[in-house]
């Protein structure tokens, strides 16, 4: 309910509380006003009754089968795990997100995902637009939408870019199983390519997916067909009967290349789009490895197998009561370790320095750790004494390096570096709900300068923000309460290896693989205006 400002929410479990409609984020205020007017038409139309409104998805039968919008019915082979409601405006679908197929075997780059299934339900489901409208300005997914879904499969996975987050071929790259999919840093399992084994079973000339724009898409071209006939740059086309949509091919963009249609686009993805709920920190890239088999043990219990250098590891996990998930891990040594993870308080994100050759459990940082160091690596540890006068006694970063204030970058000092250290680099990041957000990189500080003061500039090299700017970008932390944030510091033994392309946070951590000698983690908070 919103009424004079105030919006009321109630957690599945839990009291309803009022709270100020401006303190929330940008993306929550647009999607709370796309509400109101949804429940304002549902309100006043005639055919309310028709509408099928409910928040639980299940099984249309009868009356609802037959009235069923067209697109409903393509989803109908997987019926038993896929829910469907629809409106006058979208298919909503519902789905765990986890197919019915072999899943994460041949994945070469693996950062030690398993897949787990997601809460695509009631109002996280997925919206497909049942009327799609051509834009004015058809938009590319290259070197664009690098975050969430751009399409959905038909069985209820969803389809992330062929591209991965840092900008690279996934498919190439060795991340994806034999699908075409692999698991993202909430354990989400999702497509890469376009699922083109779903042929099999909903039939030649029928969509495997759509895209979010509500577009269809269809498996690869023969030229037997009727609609045969070349592709536009969005790998797209118009049928005999003028009727839009892409199709699959081999080679890149594999899928639809962006959107014909109308989609809004919000901090780098499809808005609005159902959110995956991490139960764990996300671990790095487990170097060498490749996986080897998957397991379904039973309907709870998986097995994931993989090898470094024909050494077997495991990691097998649980599905356990109240969200949790028990985590065994036998790394290819033979250890075994256990871990109790849950959706109650997820992770806090780690920096993802170089990769070692065994599993990485999270790190678990007390629940008021701020203003203090911690080492994410057990190989590269090191006392190196950091310290920021930015930073005060309660752990708070001064509102001078905010967006409320002066936008200067903040203080960082160390006492200390490895003999064998040439220079140090520092990363200043924060762990959103589904990404890792890079504000400030600073990398070739000569060994010999003891600290970066606040506001001046810094004795090294300036990387890219997340804006893909030389610069430092102020904190600006959105919706009421604390945030966390890290600042890393690494010693290094040489300059960074940078591979081709913008010099972005994750390119610097891939650049830096052999290189570090030591890291430490200063972790602070913020909240706007300096109040909690």
């Amino acid at each position: 309910m919103v009424r004079g400002g105030q919006v009321r929410i109630q957690a599945e479990i839990g009291p309803a509380v009022d709270v100020p409609l401006e303190s929330l984020s940008e993306l929550d205020q647009l999607w709370i006003s796309r509400r109101v007017t949804e429940v304002h038409d549902l309100n006043s139309s005639p055919q309310l009754a028709l509408a099928n409104p409910s928040p639980v998805a299940g099984k249309p039968t009868g009356d609802e089968k037959r009235d069923a919008p067209v697109i409903a019915r393509h989803f109908s082979p997987f019926e038993n795990s896929v829910g469907l409601r629809w409106d006058e405006k979208f298919l909503y679908v519902e789905s765990n997100g986890i197919p019915d197929h072999p899943l994460m075997v041949g994945i070469r780059s693996w950062q030690q995902q398993v897949p787990l299934p997601q809460g695509y339900r009631g109002r996280n489901a997925w919206m497909i637009p049942l009327n799609p409208v051509p834009a004015k300005e058809p938009q590319s997914t290259r070197n664009d939408f690098l975050r969430g879904a751009i399409a959905l499969a038909v069985n209820g996975v969803p389809i992330f870019n062929p591209l991965n987050n840092r900008g690279e071929d996934a498919f190439l790259a060795g991340e994806l199983d034999e699908y075409g999919g692999h698991c993202g840093r909430a354990d989400d399992y999702h497509y890469h390519l376009a699922p083109v084994h779903l042929e099999k079973l909903v039939g030649r000339g029928n969509p495997i997916a759509y895209a979010l724009d509500g577009y269809p898409i269809y498996g690869y071209q023969q030229p037997a067909d009727p609609d045969f006939a070349p592709l536009d740059k969005l790998n797209g086309h118009r049928g005999p009967e003028g009727d839009y949509h892409y199709h699959a091919t081999k080679t890149y963009p594999y899928l639809n290349g962006g959107f014909y249609g109308q989609v809004t686009k919000r901090e780098g993805q499809v808005d609005p789009q159902p959110r995956a709920e991490p139960v764990r920190e996300a671990l790095p890239p487990l170097k060498g490895a490749r996986v080897t088999r998957f397991e379904k043990l039973n309907d709870n219990h998986s097995r994931l197998t993989y090898e470094i250098a024909g050494r077997p590891g495991t990691v097998e996990y649980e599905l356990a009561n109240e969200g949790r998930v028990v985590f065994t891990y036998r790394d290819v040594r033979g250890q075994v370790t256990t871990e109790v993870s849950g959706t109650s308080r997820p992770g806090k994100g780690r920096e993802q320095g170089g990769a070692t050759d065994s599993p990485r459990r999270p790190r678990q940082r007390p629940e008021r750790e701020t203003g203090r160091t911690s080492r994410p690596r057990d190989d590269a540890a090191a006392d190196l004494g950091l310290s920021s006068s930015s930073i005060d006694a309660d752990g708070l970063l001064s509102v001078d390096c905010s967006c409320d204030g002066r936008s200067q970058s903040p203080a960082i000092a160390r006492k200390q570096l490895p003999k064998e250290a040439k220079y140090w680099a520092v990363s200043l990041w924060h762990t959103a709900p589904d990404q890792e957000k890079s504000y400030w990189l600073v990398y070739d500080i000569p060994a010999t300068v003891g600290e970066l003061r606040q506001g001046a500039p810094p004795s090294g090299k300036l990387g890219q923000n997340d804006r893909r700017r030389f610069d430092y970008e102020p904190v600006c932390s959105k919706g009421p309460g604390r945030k966390l944030y890290h600042l890393t510091v690494y010693a290094l033994a040489d300059h960074p290896r940078w591979p081709a392309g913008e010099k972005t946070r994750a390119r610097f951590l891939e650049s830096i693989r052999g290189l570090v000698l030591a890291e430490e983690t200063l972790d602070f908070e913020y909240s706007r205006g300096g109040k909690d």
